[in-house]
């Protein structure tokens, strides 16, 4: 049975704080065997941590459509943002992706989805997040493991991490994989541990925004 966190971040993403170096570590630590690192539309990051340890970390990418966020696993070339959903996810089949979708549900973020939105792409994806750890209302994973259930749809949990501590709160539990192909799969079957982060996270975020904005001035 393998460990997985499925969503998070590092520097490469304005709003973090996490180096693909500390992430790496800190997974070691917590025992965190597989980790897809999403950064937000850009797959450096991500390319940059695999260097670092590449049995462990799965290239990601969280992708903003002109509809709300996906989130991709084995993702090989780059997929901009702000394309239609269906060109978007074209673009990740073409790679072979594993094709998830962030924090359907959260209308608190900017990467949230309408349900009929939703509905139009489920025939093309591969899972739903179910569980975010960052999440300020609990009813928004809930309404993501509802829909899930409703439409038999595979679901992701992430923790999407944008600090090192984050890292781990919640993680899937699934059978060995190798590639989006035998993911698919054990993803039909696949536990989850997940708890929420506390709200101030979000603070920490626009606290790196804020810096690196400073830096480049």
């Amino acid at each position: 049975m393998l460990t997985v966190e499925f969503h998070c971040h590092t520097v490469f993403s304005k709003d973090s704080l996490t180096s693909p170096q500390k992430l790496i570590e800190t997974c070691r630590r917590r025992g965190i065997d597989r980790v897809v690192v999403t950064d937000h539309n850009t797959i450096a990051g991500a390319l940059a941590a695999q260097k670092l340890d590449p049995q462990r970390v799965i290239v990601g990418e969280e992708i903003m459509t002109t509809r709300g966020e996906l989130l991709a696993a084995f993702v090989t070339e780059e997929v901009p943002p702000f394309l239609f959903p269906q060109e978007a996810i074209r673009r990740l089949k073409e790679q072979g992706a594993f094709i998830s979708v962030s924090h359907p549900f959260d209308r608190l973020r900017s990467g949230a989805w309408k349900e009929e939105d939703l509905l139009e792409i489920l025939p093309q994806v591969d899972a739903i997040e179910v569980f975010n750890s960052r999440c300020m209302n609990p009813r928004f994973n809930r309404e993501a493991q509802a829909f899930a259930r409703r439409h038999g749809v595979a679901g992701t949990v992430g923790s999407d991490a944008h600090a090192a501590f984050e890292v781990g709160r919640s993680v899937l539990l699934v059978e060995q994989f190798e590639g989006p192909e035998e993911m698919r799969k054990v993803i039909q079957t696949a536990r989850w541990k997940a708890r929420l982060s506390p709200p101030w996270v979000h603070f920490l975020s626009r606290y790196a925004v804020l810096y690196k904005a400073l830096r480049q001035s």
